[in-house]
């Protein structure tokens, strides 16, 4: 596949990316940071593994897992009315974001479900006691280690009062944090569970061939010496249209600031501040 090709498709397949549109021109000029016609080459080959989860699919994988555990729940006698929907707090999270196309799409409050923020440890702790048991549902856009779902989780256990499962609800989830989940006794449903192996630099990945795999990786260490290969050395390769994970390879996200490496897919915090 010729660069340009790559760009138009980027153009089109990624146009919508919230921090910064991409178009085929950004695209173009992101590729032609790299100087050897061959690093262009592996970074177009690179480009080809990201998963993108656009606004549209996004809400219907949540309305469609939500459906499901929903009525995976009712046929264990538990009503949408003890159901508790959780958002997980970080400054600027996407979490109630998610949230609020949950309540809209599938009519939470009018079915009787009850949402509240992980920080509200008075609010659960008020609706677990009045319900006694039920569920806990955590929402989320994307879950990679698991540590701010984590985070989120002890603090809202310390409000919870009764017998409630927990659930997580979630486009995209690595399998890191699907295996750290599962120990934890939390039940996740995604549509998509992100493998090692589709991660093309990742230790545990063959997607690419050796010398592609070493070139890239020593390129991502260049933009970005500590987090080349993004949080945890992840390498994750899903990017969703409100913001790129943290565990993206720096050749894709970029370095601080957008400078001197203009990622395709930086993230809100990496962008220059408006004067």
């Amino acid at each position: 596949m010729t660069t340009l090709l790559r760009c138009l498709i980027a153009g089109w397949k990624f146009h919508d990316y919230g921090p910064m549109p991409i178009t085929f021109a950004r695209a173009k000029a992101w590729l032609s940071q790299l100087k050897s016609k061959r690093d262009r080459q592996m970074a177009g080959r690179l480009l080809n593994s990201v998963i993108y989860i656009s606004e549209r699919e996004t809400k219907r994988i949540l309305l469609h897992q939500n459906q499901v555990l929903m009525d995976v729940l009712a046929k264990a006698g538990l009503s949408s009315k003890k159901l508790i929907y959780v958002s997980v707090d970080e400054a600027g999270s996407s979490s109630p974001v998610m949230l609020s196309i949950l309540r809209n799409g599938a009519g939470l409050e009018q079915r009787g479900c009850k949402l509240l923020d992980s920080r509200d440890v008075l609010g659960i702790r008020d609706a677990t006691s009045s319900l006694e048991e039920g569920a806990i549902v955590y929402v989320d856009d994307f879950v990679g280690s698991g540590d701010q779902l984590c985070t989120s989780r002890t603090s809202a256990l310390q409000g919870v009062i009764g017998n409630f499962s927990e659930f997580l609800l979630v486009p995209c989830i690595c399998e890191e944090g699907f295996k750290r989940l599962n120990a934890l006794g939390v039940t996740v449903y995604a549509g998509h569970i992100h493998a090692k192996a589709e991660r093309p630099l990742h230790e545990h990945s063959h997607v690419f061939d050796p010398p592609t795999k070493t070139r890239l990786i020593e390129i991502c260490k260049g933009i970005r010496p500590k987090f080349g290969l993004g949080y945890q050395n992840m390498a994750t390769m899903v990017v969703l249209y409100r913001n790129a994970p943290n565990g993206i390879p720096a050749v894709l996200r970029g370095s601080d600031k957008c400078r001197p490496f203009m990622g395709l897919f930086p993230r809100y915090r990496d962008l220059p501040v408006k004067k």
